[in-house]
């Protein structure tokens, strides 16, 4: 027994002996000059208990509310400390701005190093300067409209096959567009060379890591994590397989995959690989992530909006039926031009994108001490835009909480839209997210039906926010139209009950 009372004391006394250290450290902080003899101090806002800080708070709570009381309590800059790392917090378009575009090179892209090596540490995202800037240009070329334009009738396979397995059981909304969107990337990195085995190869190791990828960094044998880095061994063996086979045919393909083998840049001796077998690896799983979640939780969310109003469903669905019409009635697929005519379902899109605001935040490290509106963003310190505080503000959407398209017909003021991050490390699979997701419209609605099942109120954050349980929902054929899959034509009987789930 008292041993155990030492053992309080000593803990306590630590915790205090942290804590005044700690605060010592923030009070040296905040009195720093900024040469001229004027002191600089850090934003407002709490720290929390020392090194734990805030983060229970966070996860204890909707993080929107979190956020929210932040700001109308310190304004739209203000500090804490999350996840051992202590932050300051922007909520206006002109910070995000500035941290994004005009100074993007005092704040590099950040991560926890867990989940760096969950990806892989040459990853795009994870990366700034030439590197980044040479990457990004080689990503864009498989990624552009011409590339896109060519890919169409594999979205639309991918598409019309996930709701084919959807049509007449209720299912996770979220979990089917996931599989869609696993797809799609395998699609676009591969061209559609890939055998089946390879498939169900990396879609299981995929999941693996996935599972991972927000638990608790422990690699004692058995968890998540370690389970997680053993399927990341296995990914990028499987990863290493595909190209060694592609160069023993000499065919490294015109795909995503085959630009990042094939780049080169000048050398002393000619010109030789740009990246190495581990960077295209670590690539190729960074698209694979940043293609999945945050499309699969937007079209989602499309489900969701457009089942609760009406009236906003037959009017997406008049304009996707006269192209339905325009193609015989389906018999022909999907174009290009027509995707990018599908006005008032664009409008949907970029809506759903502000409302769920599906990449609440993006976080950022000063690389120096930075100054920002008389506010010291010491060196180290992590910064994170809130793009959904800015995509919520009253101040620069009407009656945010309305899910109102129309909103979009003007372009919203600058920098107060950024569903896609902004500046150099804006998403450069943007215009391929969005042709999935008009492509997954257009057939959901000419020749679907569908009903949410139980609640859709709650929502889950994992990290990305999601309707409870993954938005159940049931969906079945619209017999009231004509709807041509893979040759066969289905009923045109009129029949257009509701059915009971």
């Amino acid at each position: 027994m008292a041993s155990m009372f030492i053992l309080m004391c000593f803990f306590i006394s630590l915790a205090f002996v942290s804590y005044v250290h700690y605060a010592s450290r923030q009070r040296r902080k905040g009195d720093r000059g900024d040469g001229h003899g004027k002191a600089v101090r850090l934003p407002p806002g709490s720290m929390g208990w020392p090194y734990i800080g805030e983060t229970l708070q966070l996860y204890s709570q909707d993080p929107n509310v979190f956020f929210a009381s932040k700001q109308k309590r310190y304004g739209e800059i203000f500090k804490t400390h999350l996840l051992g790392c202590p932050c300051v917090m922007l909520a206006s378009p002109e910070a995000a701005r500035f941290v994004l575009v005009t100074r993007a090179h005092l704040f590099k892209p950040t991560y926890p190093r867990s989940k760096e090596r969950m990806i892989g540490p040459w990853a795009l995202f994870f990366h700034q300067g030439d590197y980044h800037l040479r990457l990004r240009r080689l990503v864009q070329g498989p990624l552009g409209p011409d590339a896109l334009r060519a890919l169409v009738p594999d979205v639309e396979a991918a598409v019309r096959s996930t709701l084919a397995s959807w049509d007449g059981n209720v299912v996770s909304t979220f979990h089917t567009m996931k599989r869609l969107s696993f797809d799609v990337g395998v699609v676009t990195i591969f061209g559609g060379r890939l055998d089946e085995r390879r498939k169900a190869e990396l879609r299981q190791n995929y999941a693996v890591v996935e599972k991972g990828y927000n638990s608790f960094p422990n690699s004692f044998p058995g968890t998540l994590y370690h389970k997680a880095i053993q399927a990341r061994r296995r990914l990028h063996g499987v990863l290493n397989d595909i190209m060694r086979e592609r160069r023993a045919r000499g065919e490294p393909g015109s795909d995503l995959l085959g630009c990042l083998m094939q780049s080169r840049a000048p050398g002393d001796d000619g010109d030789v690989a740009l990246l190495t077998d581990e960077q295209v690896a670590d690539n190729v799983i960074g698209v694979l992530f940043a293609a999945q979640d945050t499309t699969a939780s937007v079209l989602t969310w499309i489900v969701k909006y457009l089942h609760h109003n009406p009236k906003l469903l037959e009017a997406v669905r008049a304009e996707q039926a006269a192209i339905r019409d325009a193609n015989d009635g389906g018999a022909r697929p999907l174009t290009w031009a027509q995707t990018r005519s599908m006005v008032l379902t664009h409008r949907v899109i970029l809506e759903s994108f502000r409302m769920a605001s599906i990449i609440s935040f993006t976080f950022r490290e000063a690389v120096a001490d930075v100054e920002y509106k008389g506010f010291l963003i010491p060196k180290g310190w992590k910064v994170m835009p809130l793009f959904r505080n800015i995509h919520h503000n009253p101040n620069y959407f009407q009656d945010p909480q309305k899910f109102y398209p129309s909103r979009f017909k003007v372009p919203p003021r600058p920098n107060t839209f950024m569903a896609f991050g902004n500046g150099v490390h804006a998403c450069p699979g943007n215009e391929l997210a969005k042709l999935e997701i008009l492509v997954l419209i257009h057939h959901l609605v000419t020749g679907y039906r569908w009903e949410i099942v139980g609640s859709s109120d709650e929502v889950e954050y994992s990290p990305f926010p999601v309707p409870k349980h993954g938005l159940l929902a049931k969906l079945w054929r619209d017999n009231s139209v004509s709807v041509h899959t893979d040759g066969c034509q289905n009923g045109d009987n009129d029949d257009n009950g509701v059915v009971i789930v």
